[in-house]
Parts: C-alpha cells; structure tokens; sequence
C-alpha cells in the first residue's frame, strides 16, 4: 500500500473503531431501556431516551464520515466509490493486513446491530403491551364512571356503575 491509501485507511479504521463503540454503548442503552420498560419506571425511560437519541445523532455522524472516508479509499483502490462497501474494499486491498483489519470490523458492525436490531424489536412489543394494558384499565374506568345506557320503566336515565348484560323482558 501506498502513503495515500495507507492514510485514507487509516481515517477509515479510526471511524470504524468509534462506530463500534457507539454501537457498544447504545446495545447497552437498548438493554437498560428493557429493564426500564420491565420495571415500569416512567422517569428513567425518559432519561434513557435521552441518552439513546444522542448516542443516535452520535452515530449519525459517524456514519456520514464512514461514508466519506469508504469512498475517499474506494476511489483511490479503484473500487465503487458511489456506493463503498467494507467488504468490497477489503477485497481491493486482498493479501495486506488491512483488508484482514476491515472484514474484523464489518463483521463486528454486523453483529453488533443485529443484536440492538433484535432488542430494540423486543422493547417495541413490550411497550406495545403497556399501552395496551393501560388502554384497557383506562376504558373499564371510562366505562364503570359513565353509567348504564339503558332506560327504566317510566323512560328515566338509570344511573349506576355499567355492568354486563341488563335482562329488559321476556316478552317478545
């Protein structure tokens, strides 16, 4: 490898390197945010939210310079640099250490969001299942508080908690 390949991968494994480790800290995140939605506790989902959007931003703009430093290296190893891949840069610079280096950290990217991929799908059904659960605590409420929707005898509103099934007549 040449000076100016060397230093272009060499911006490219730094980025890699802080990628991984926001990704580290938001699997981290991700996990916290389960026993969070678990324990039911309001104000620590809240901060943790917090935490995970920034982390979030974080890799936002990490990613816009991976991407800038792939198609920097890609360009100088005659790869596609509209659209650079780890994988395929790794095979442009075959039999060196860096393509070794590059394949390492694609296949730990990969893994690492596979799993926070696979968490984050876990919170969403668990938070669907509060919000279900409170929906239906909240319309027995709405129910119990707003009365009996049936008539008595003399056309009078019949006040009273709701209750299944009111037996009117038995004539048809």
């Amino acid at each position: 490898m040449d000076g100016t390949v060397e230093r272009a991968f060499q911006k490219l494994e730094a980025n890699l390197e802080e990628l991984t480790k926001a990704y580290r800290a938001l699997l981290d995140v991700v996990r916290k945010e389960k026993e969070i939605l678990l324990a039911a506790d309001r104000e620590a989902l809240e901060e943790n939210n917090k935490i995970k959007e920034d982390i979030l931003f974080k890799l936002r703009a990490q990613d816009s310079l991976r991407s800038r430093y792939a198609s920097d290296l890609a360009t100088l190893v005659h790869a596609d640099a509209a659209n650079p891949r780890l994988l395929e840069l790794a095979q442009k610079l075959a039999g060196t250490p860096a393509a070794d280096r590059l394949r390492t950290q694609h296949a730990a990217l990969d893994i690492l969001i596979k799993r926070i991929t696979e968490i984050n799908k876990e919170n969403e059904e668990y938070a669907k299942s509060a919000l279900n659960t409170l929906n239906g605590a909240l319309e027995n409420i709405k129910d119990t508080l707003s009365g009996k929707k049936t008539y008595e005898k003399k056309g009078q509103y019949k006040q009273g908690p709701q209750v299944s099934g009111n037996f009117v007549s038995k004539e048809a």
